[in-house]
């Protein structure tokens, strides 16, 4: 109806599995321009064929949980892997994991800060947001190169729910259901 009436030029979904989306897609008068799920390094490219599902079908992927969610996942952040591409780049494992989403072909959302875990962030006042901002839009001045996005393509560790927060009849564990 938004859609229809010109009031929303296109609409998404957020954390919608396979089943979801099919469902949706089937369904609805608008199909959903973009599916909002998480999507990290050690996850493929792919994130359990949810990516390539949606994208086959219009739906274009907007990736969160770069550095792990509900919080960074240390697994990420401290990967040997991503320090080693970061050093060769003079970038930290934090860059390189943003970089590789959006290398992928993905939109991603960041948070200010890696100080983040549910329902906590540490960005109380402009001050403390603004500098990591600009350094987290640094991301978007280099470039990973084929044999790094071939590296991280292949990490399998740490995998994760890519619709982590998503309704019941959707596969994998999830904060909001038991």
């Amino acid at each position: 109806e938004t859609h229809a009436s010109g009031r929303a030029r296109a609409i998404g979904c957020i954390n919608f599995c396979e089943g979801s989306l099919r469902c949706v897609l089937e369904d609805a008068a608008t199909p959903p321009a973009v599916n909002y799920f998480m999507l990290h390094v050690g996850m493929g490219p792919d994130a359990h064929g949810l990516r390539a599902f949606g994208e086959a079908r219009g739906v274009r992927t907007f990736a969160y949980g770069a550095l792990g969610e509900p919080a960074p996942e240390q697994e990420l952040v401290g990967s040997p892997t991503l320090q080693r591409i970061g050093t060769a780049h003079g970038r930290t494992a934090e860059e390189v994991a943003l970089r590789w989403v959006l290398q992928s072909g993905c939109a991603v959302s960041v948070r200010p800060t890696a100080e983040f875990a549910l329902g906590k962030s540490s960005c109380v006042d402009e001050r403390q947001c603004g500098s990591p901002l600009a350094a987290r839009a640094q991301v978007l001045d280099w470039e990973l190169t084929r044999a790094e996005m071939a590296t991280l393509d292949a990490l399998r560790e740490p995998d994760g729910n890519p619709t982590l927060f998503s309704s019941e009849g959707c596969p994998g564990p999830s904060p909001l259901r038991p």
